[in-house]
């Protein structure tokens, strides 16, 4: 996995002050006085019955269809749904391969720029809502159209997906602490382990699987009594993963 050290997202780390609070209250266990700041480790099942029923409010395609739209209806309950959901939808492929990856290589200089012209902010734009339109929480490519929004003038569109992609964060970081197995935060994309500790202003250094389905992902400690890193637990990836594909379970 690429460590996101770019311009771009150093940029976007600056506005991430409420979101760098929220991970720290998930890290140290507090609960702070809003709900969304309290930890609440996701029913998977619950999840998976409720956002598979067309008649529940959580029914899948109705999220889906609001979190596409230019809005901010959504809850902090929808989006567990929302996030979570996603595991148990038909095109749901935790390993994908990159979208369009020759197109990605001839774009990274641009991601290492410190500045961008109005030319390449739309090349990083279209990129990000082609990429966005295969896989809807690509954390990497949220921020690159944040980024692209804001640079354009599209603030208002900025403003919009800034709150999306701070509402992806924040379910994550009140999935659990991160800090031992039992709490670990729980995702639904094995990328999203690098972006989530990345984009809450850590840098991740490295990775290692700990049994029985859990991976340790190494950060460098701000000081030194900080955390080496942090626990994510993947028992629900790999189930999904190995449900869609059986026979590599039994190679």
């Amino acid at each position: 996995m690429t460590i996101i050290t770019n311009p771009i997202i150093n940029r976007l780390r600056k506005g991430a002050i409420a979101m760098a609070a929220i991970l720290t209250l998930a890290v140290t266990g507090t609960n702070a006085a809003t709900p969304e700041r309290k930890i609440v480790r996701p029913d998977l099942e619950q999840i998976k019955k409720e956002t598979t029923d067309p008649k529940s409010k959580f029914y899948y395609p109705k999220l889906m269809e609001s979190y596409l739209g230019n809005d901010t209806i959504l809850t902090a309950d929808d989006f567990r749904y929302l996030y979570y959901g996603y595991l148990f939808q038909e095109d749901y492929e935790p390993y994908r391969r990159s979208y369009n990856p020759g197109r990605q290589k001839e774009l990274e200089p641009l991601y290492s720029k410190p500045n961008h012209t109005r030319e390449e902010c739309r090349a990083i734009m279209n990129f990000a809502e082609d990429v966005l339109a295969d896989n809807p929480f690509d954390l990497r490519q949220l921020n690159f159209r944040v980024y692209s929004y804001g640079k354009l003038g599209k603030e208002n569109l900025a403003k919009i997906w800034q709150q999306k992609l701070n509402s992806i964060l924040m379910t994550i970081a009140t999935s659990g602490t991160g800090i031992d197995p039992e709490n670990s935060w729980i995702v639904v994309l094995p990328a999203h382990e690098y972006d989530f500790l990345n984009l809450s202003g850590f840098t991740a250094t490295g990775q290692k699987f700990v049994e029985p389905y859990y991976d340790f992902i190494s950060v460098t400690p701000k000081k030194d009594s900080d955390p080496k890193g942090y626990y994510f637990d993947i028992k629900a990836i790999l189930e999904e993963y190995y449900r869609k594909h059986p026979n590599e379970l039994e190679d």
